[in-house]
């Protein structure tokens, strides 16, 4: 029988630690672990955190530099996203597809929006996020959101969170929404 070295065997450990959150279930598998110990970045604020999009336009960059090429144009204000790092005023952001790069930090905002259930996305036809009138999954239904739906999110309580969408406010279960962490409470 063939042992393992003892470096060998800590290699093998801390591979199988870093990896672990990345095969857990659900959409915001490992997301949650990473919330609860959320470190300060050189801003003072927990990385990571959920912003959203301040401008209409947005550059996403291969670098934390004006110098750096231009991965990807948004076009729309208020799409929720990820800071998972900081680098002077830049933040490396990630969005609800996995796509990341660096946006200069004036171009976010601390206010907090969700994208419904993107997993979901091209799934079938008759498959919407519920919205409630109060926070109960036998609530009446006030909206049934598609999933990729962009809502303003006013509070979340650890299950539920309290959004807006065309006009239409209500409450979503938080295990449906991209744009807060699960077991994450806010006002």
């Amino acid at each position: 029988m063939r042992r393992l070295s003892l470096f060998a065997a800590a290699c093998l450990a801390l591979t199988g630690l870093t990896l672990s959150p990345m095969f857990g279930t659900g959409p915001d598998s490992g997301f949650a672990a990473r919330a609860q110990a959320a470190a300060k970045g050189p801003s003072g604020l927990p990385l990571p955190r959920f912003v959203s999009l301040k401008a209409k336009r947005v550059n996403l960059r291969v670098g934390p530099g004006q110098d750096y090429a231009v991965a990807w144009l948004y076009t729309k204000s208020g799409v929720p996203m990820e800071v998972i790092q900081e680098y002077d005023n830049w933040r490396r952001v990630r969005d609800a597809e996995g796509t990341e790069g660096w946006v200069y930090q004036s171009l976010l905002s601390g206010e907090r929006t969700a994208m419904t259930a993107p997993w979901k996305k091209g799934d079938a036809k008759d498959d919407f996020i519920n919205m409630h009138r109060e926070a109960r999954s036998n609530a009446d239904v006030v909206a049934r959101l598609e999933p990729g739906v962009v809502v303003s999110v006013k509070a979340c309580d650890g299950d539920w969170c309290e959004a807006q969408a065309d006009g239409a406010s209500g409450w979503v279960q938080q295990s449906e929404i991209w744009g807060a962490y699960p077991g994450e409470a806010f006002k």
